[in-house]
């Protein structure tokens, strides 16, 4: 049977993730295996990296690494490639246990919250001490085990690789950071949260893991196609996020729903809001937010429709920047696949 071609860098790119998943896991059942012959207590933050690890998740982090590392030529066998991509998961995984702790969400991939499985454990063996205290310093630490154990993977990386990676940690930080200071100073500025919600999320799962892996050959020329993709498929997976939050289903999204509003969250989907509906703007201007009254006016308005076009318009933005020379025609309906997925997803 004749294999296509897209079909070619499709099957690569799977391979490859496999064997980032095998790398994840080694990695892990070491470090375990390690803290555990000290003491068993001394396992607890990898396992509790491993265990959000073990749960599932889109990899979408890892697939762009790889895709832009193909796509620029790399070879199929690097070891580095494989290491970068899996340093991208934990990194991300470190961020959801410490987001999760920000924002007192319970429960993360269908399971509970790092924080909110040791806080219960904690409880229930009547420890000294105050549990939710005790299970956010566990997480606290799980979080930052899992940025060491990135750090280590990418101890090879060229310079021009170096700045790709440092950049996306610092862009993490500063948006997350920025998030949490909007949300608690009620700050109703449109232009900022687009910046924070492209930066803390999108940039990083995008166009910086796009950016990444190409820069792992040294193919410096690709880098105006991924950010222009990167940056216009970014905003579209924030989007997408806020409609999760704002109507989706908890159950399929592995996380409760519903809670940025309740978090006084200047999300995209609301910054878009304000900017459209004075009603909007009164409800998020007030020393309380009314969430209830919010949501009704929400939906009167109709802002999802609002958001599902500006999600069209952004996929098809991505899909234009594909359209430019350097990008290998396989590599370029591999990427539109991709943005189709990570556009239109319901989790």
């Amino acid at each position: 049977m004749t294999v296509s071609a897209d079909e070619e860098v499709h099957g690569l790119r799977l391979r490859l993730l496999a064997r980032v998943e095998e790398r994840l896991a080694g990695v892990l059942d070491t470090e375990r295996a390690r803290w555990s012959a000290v003491d068993p207590r001394g396992a607890s933050p990898a396992a509790s990296v491993a265990h959000l690890v073990e749960a599932g998740g889109k990899r979408l982090r890892p697939a762009f690494c790889l895709s832009g590392f193909l796509a620029a030529g790399g070879d199929p066998d690097s070891g580095l490639a494989v290491d970068c991509a899996a340093a991208l998961e934990l990194i991300h995984v470190g961020a959801l246990i410490h987001d999760d702790v920000l924002d007192a969400a319970d429960e993360r991939r269908g399971r509970p919250a790092v924080h909110t499985k040791h806080a219960a454990e904690h409880a229930a063996r009547g420890w000294r001490g105050e549990s939710r205290r005790y299970g956010e310093g566990v997480a606290v630490l799980a979080g930052d085990l899992a940025d060491i154990l990135a750090d280590r993977l990418t101890a090879g990386l060229p310079p021009q690789a170096r700045a790709v990676w440092n950049e996306l940690l610092t862009e993490i930080v500063i948006g997350q950071h920025l998030d949490v200071a909007v949300a608690a100073e009620s700050v109703v500025d449109p232009g900022l949260s687009r910046w924070i919600a492209v930066c803390k999320s999108g940039r990083y799962s995008i166009h910086r893991p796009l950016l990444l892996g190409a820069s792992l050959t040294g193919r410096t020329d690709l880098a105006p196609v991924f950010e222009r993709y990167g940056e216009a498929l970014g905003e579209a997976f924030q989007l997408r996020d806020d409609l999760i939050d704002a109507y989706g289903d908890g159950g399929a999204a592995g996380k409760p729903v519903g809670l940025d509003l309740e978090r006084n969250k200047m999300t995209l989907l609301l910054a878009t809001a304000v900017r459209r509906d004075a009603g909007v703007r009164a409800l998020v201007s007030a020393e309380e937010w009314d969430v209830p009254a919010l949501r009704r006016r929400l939906t009167e308005i109709a802002i999802g429709e609002e958001i599902e076009a500006r999600i069209d318009g952004l996929h098809q933005e991505a899909l234009d920047a594909l359209d430019r020379p350097g990008v290998p025609p396989a590599w370029r309906d591999e990427l539109a696949a991709m943005a189709r997925e990570v556009a239109y997803r319901d989790r």
